[in-house]
């Protein structure tokens, strides 16, 4: 068998290593704790997975927080700051990411306008955002697996809500599968199988 060549990846409609961003947002300490719709560890196994993808495959990645340099909340969690390495998170006042100007500067910089979003919560912090980026043209992928929200409706809720307005929900090992595409780029094949079996052994 013989795979076609490989597609241009700035202008693929799928996702790829060159036309993706990924967005991380308010993966601190009391929004994980208050998380309701899915088991926290297994949210903070997905999360770390989708970091280590993003990593994996050289996507830019927009870290960011909320009140920490007020002092009324903590920095990212420690396991995805030591995936994340010297990434600079973002601090902002607003709920809503995209209504801090810093922000959006860093997810244009990245001149992509495919987002891959994740947010704790899934109602708010993922929600409005996606909402706004969608209206500003982005294409915008929740990953469904890899955030939550304070009970299963709202995040259910939240996760219709996007998806009417446009969003394409995916999950993290979708999402791996879709960047991988083809077993015959060796570069991160072996990469691939223990990343998906390093997180699924667990």
């Amino acid at each position: 068998m013989t795979s076609q060549a490989m597609r241009n990846q700035e202008e693929d409609h799928l996702l790829t290593p060159r036309n993706a961003a990924l967005i991380i947002i308010d993966y601190q300490p009391v929004q994980v704790a208050s998380v309701a719709s899915m088991d926290r560890r297994t949210l903070v196994m997905n999360i770390v997975a989708v970091a280590k993808t993003a990593e994996l495959y050289d996507l830019p990645i927009v870290l960011s927080t909320v009140n920490v340099n007020t002092g009324a909340n903590q920095p990212t969690i420690h396991q995805l700051t030591d995936v994340l390495g010297a990434t600079t998170a973002l601090d902002r006042t607003t709920i809503n990411a995209w209504e801090d100007e810093e922000f959006v500067a860093a997810v244009r910089a990245t001149g992509r306008k495919k987002l891959l979003m994740t947010a704790l919560w899934t109602e708010a912090c993922l929600t409005f955002p996606t909402l706004d980026a969608i209206r500003e043209g982005y294409d915008v992928y929740p990953i469904v697996d890899a955030v939550g929200g304070t009970s299963g409706q709202a995040h259910h809720a939240a996760l219709e809500r996007v998806t009417q307005a446009g969003a394409k929900p995916v999950g993290w090992v979708q999402l791996l599968c879709e960047l991988q595409r083809d077993w015959s780029r060796k570069e991160t094949a072996a990469q691939f199988t223990d990343l998906v079996f390093s997180v699924e052994g667990h």
